[in-house]
């Protein structure tokens, strides 16, 4: 078993989350750190310990990028990814190895993220909206709402497990993706080939949530906005693709009726990040990016509907199982 833990600031939260690894029942895992401070902050820290070894590439590889890095330095059957800014109760491993091992068809595990020092729930598991977007689902709710260990679309790629049969077959997170939403791509990938993933509750971790990037910050308004269409483009069936524009209109309005009435996620933005009415540029540059991008995203369409064992009715029915609404999108 490997643990795969990305870093940017190395700071107090990674000693945590490297803390609570040591507290864990299940003792049989090393732990990779990519080091993508690109100036060497976690072998200055506290952080190297035994057990522990650390990648250091020259520069800020992304989130996927550095899984993947990860996942190539390693020869575990299981790949577990875990934020810095997550900390994971004695339990998690033993839960998250245990359920995967009983189901040979499952290739992901989802974890029980809860909001740190709270009740409330980050996510079980991720729902999927018709434009792309993807949310946690019982995102905000207590997490005695979701007690049973069930079937759902994919993890958060805040404290996940994946099988290395799986990766190997349908390839590693896009690292074109660089942050935020590699997760919801993977994880459609997987579907789209055959797996199946497991919510385990009680593989319980607590998540400073949005630690590194902001909770509404700019770099997360662009990068979201971007790459919820390169999911869009690369994983959606050509039906739902044609109401995809649709969709992301009616969640432009909620975004826009939510946040002169002062919530939502556009009036947390306003709040933590400046005017919100600089949102439809990034919206703007998001869609250029994907122009750009076209010709490499269809290329790898293709290549994921070669490969795919579930026809496109099945997985239509599949993500509309897990479907979150524009004005659901919008409120969180």
């Amino acid at each position: 078993m490997t643990v795969a833990i990305p870093t940017l600031a190395a700071d107090n939260r990674l000693l945590e989350c490297l803390a609570a690894l040591d507290r864990q029942t299940e003792r049989d895992f090393e732990v990779l750190i990519v080091d993508n401070s690109g100036a060497g902050l976690v072998r200055r820290s506290e952080a190297p310990r035994r057990g522990v070894r650390i990648l250091e590439p020259k520069r800020n590889l992304g989130y996927g990028a550095a899984i993947n890095a990860a996942f190539r330095e390693s020869r575990s059957t299981y790949i577990a990814v875990l934020n810095d800014d997550a900390v994971p109760h004695q339990g998690w491993l033993l839960a998250l190895v245990s359920a995967i091992e009983a189901r040979p068809d499952a290739g992901m595990c989802a974890s029980q993220v809860r909001l740190f020092g709270e009740d409330a729930l980050d996510s079980a598991g991720m729902l999927i909206g018709a434009d792309g977007s993807s949310k946690q689902r019982g995102h905000l709710r207590p997490a005695r709402f979701f007690p049973a260990a069930e079937e759902v679309l994919f993890p958060s790629g805040s404290a996940a497990l994946y099988r290395r049969a799986m990766l190997e077959q349908i390839g590693l997170f896009d690292e074109d993706f660089f942050l935020y939403c590699e997760d919801t791509d993977l994880g459609l990938r997987a579907r789209w080939a055959g797996w199946s993933c497991l919510y385990v509750p009680q593989a319980v971790v607590e998540h400073h949530y949005s630690h590194s990037a902001g909770r509404a910050s700019r770099l997360k308004a662009y990068y979201v906005e971007r790459n919820r269409l390169y999911v869009l483009v690369k994983n959606f069936p050509a039906r739902m693709l044609l109401a995809a524009p649709f969709v992301s209109l009616a969640r432009y309005a909620w975004h826009l009726r939510l946040m002169l009435g002062g919530c939502g996620a556009a009036a947390r933005f306003r709040q933590e990040a400046g005017s919100a009415w600089r949102m439809p540029l990034y919206v703007v540059g998001a869609h250029l990016a994907v122009l750009r991008r076209a010709p490499s995203l269809c290329r790898k369409r293709r290549l994921i509907r070669r490969t795919a064992l579930l026809a496109p009715r099945t997985f239509r029915r599949l993500l509309r199982a897990h479907l979150i609404s524009a004005r659901r999108i919008a409120e969180l």
